[in-house]
């Protein structure tokens, strides 16, 4: 997934593309344990787009944290 898709999503959106990329990633570790995995860097891409949506949802949390402050400020 590219970041400009990922920023498009809510915070809900995200977390569950995260979830659900967290269940293919165990799907193909059990895969690659057994030897019948097609295409083996698709394991290395899924954590990266993991790492890359949490980051995102981070960044949008901590925008959204800094609003509320101003706010109440």
């Amino acid at each position: 997934m590219k970041p400009t898709e990922i920023r498009a999503l809510t915070n809900d959106e995200i977390t569950s593309k995260v979830s659900e990329m967290r269940k293919e990633l165990f799907n193909l570790r059990f895969q690659a344990a057994t030897g019948e995995i097609q295409n083996p860097l698709r394991i290395r891409a899924l954590k990266r787009d993991i790492a890359r949506a949490k980051t995102i949802a981070k960044e949008k949390m901590s925008k959204e944290n800094k609003k509320l402050v101003k706010n109440n400020a």
